[in-house]
């Protein structure tokens, strides 16, 4: 018997997150071996009229490829792929794959020509920009160790966060939106973070399902040369298969000019991939209520409640500061009190403490009011 919560995730997936009109034509992108949702995707798909194409990858497949890639190999499979996108109006891709750092050994240079010569033309510039897409995880037991729960508690645990009730939690956004868009001055505090930035007239972006699912956060990005200070990140992120911890920046007038991490060599590395790499492409505050502690996993990671990223790299055109890159790097503070609690202010009048908002029309995105 088919779960009915896969049925309503795919339901809200198509009908919700990317409103699949007649005629539509539907990219349903799977990593990994999860069959039931892209089934019930193509039903859905096709009920509403659309055309659904689906792609399968299996990532220890992919790590091969791209062992023995050349730059040859990746503009040819860039430009067919790219065309492919061209044609599609929606795009939704699940990512199931057992092993997180599965391309961990994929050489360096490999990964910087995939990312410049394949991903960042393909997803960066077409799909993000030309297409109504939305990205997902999916449960299965590899997930479930990396937040050290059992499968069954984990699969409650995601179909509660996956399947929230996005429509109410858009509403509530509003204040906030309204107040990132008016605001000039940001300052963040907390255990090894004092940082300061403009956002003024950069604008804000609501996230509330359309794009990514899980989903919570309201985006805007900081003037580019505006970044001062220091920011230490307390949650481990997963970058080409490696994960990096205890990541420490400097910044001066907008550039990272000192980068520390449990492999510093490594992440210098990532970050002088481009010019843009060294400058910050998107500011954040996460508040999905469900999701409170990290799981090396950027989908989740970025929503958890009372936490921020600050990201190094390619700006969204919707908050754009003109900072151009390869990458797009979330990287995630939690400012609740167990990770050593924090502030966060706006024209230096306080707005979240400790990881709840202060401020009272701000209080419907504390997780007692969106749960």
């Amino acid at each position: 018997m088919r779960d009915p919560r896969i049925a309503q995730l795919a339901a809200n997936l198509v009908g919700y997150s990317i409103n699949v009109q007649p005629g539509d034509n539907v990219l349903i992108e799977m990593i990994g071996s999860e069959r039931e949702l892209v089934k019930c995707l193509i039903e859905e798909v096709a009920k509403r009229g659309g055309r659904p194409f689906v792609e399968i990858e299996d990532r220890s497949v992919t790590r091969t490829l791209l062992r023995h890639a050349t730059r040859e190999q990746l503009e040819v499979w860039a430009a067919y792929d790219l065309e492919r996108m061209k044609r599609m109006r929606g795009y939704i891709g699940i990512r199931a794959g057992e092993n997180a750092s599965e391309l961990a050994d994929v050489p360096a240079d490999n990964m910087k020509l995939y990312d410049q010569i394949y991903r960042h033309p393909v997803h960066m510039e077409q799909r993000v920009k030309r297409t109504n897409w939305v990205i997902l995880r999916y449960p299965n037991a590899s997930m479930a160790q990396s937040a050290n729960m059992s499968t069954e508690a984990f699969e409650d645990f995601y179909f509660n966060v996956c399947n929230l009730d996005y429509a109410k939690m858009d509403r509530a956004m509003d204040p906030l939106y309204d107040l990132m868009v008016r605001t000039d001055k940001v300052r963040i505090t907390g255990p090894g973070t004092d940082l300061s930035f403009s956002i003024k007239g950069i604008g804000a972006k609501k996230c509330s399902g359309k794009r990514n699912i899980p989903d919570g956060e309201v985006f805007s990005c900081p003037v580019r040369d505006s970044v001062n200070g220091t920011i230490t990140y307390n949650t481990p992120s997963v970058y080409n298969g490696f994960v990096f911890e205890q990541i420490s920046f400097t910044f001066e007038n907008g550039k990272i000019v000192k980068a520390t991490a449990n492999d510093t060599d490594r992440l210098n590395a990532v970050l002088d991939s481009d010019e843009g790499a060294r400058y910050i492409g998107e500011f954040s505050l996460g508040f999905n209520p469900y999701i409170l502690h990290p799981m090396k996993d950027t989908l989740f990671d970025e929503k958890i409640a009372g936490s921020l990223h600050l990201t190094p790299g390619q700006a969204y055109e919707e908050c754009d500061n003109g900072n151009r890159s390869s990458i797009h790097w979330d990287l995630v503070l939690i400012q609740r009190p167990e990770y050593g609690g924090g502030e966060v202010y706006f024209d230096d009048v306080l707005v979240r403490k400790d990881g709840l908002f202060v401020l009272p029309e701000l209080a419907g995105l504390n997780p007692d009011s969106l749960k």
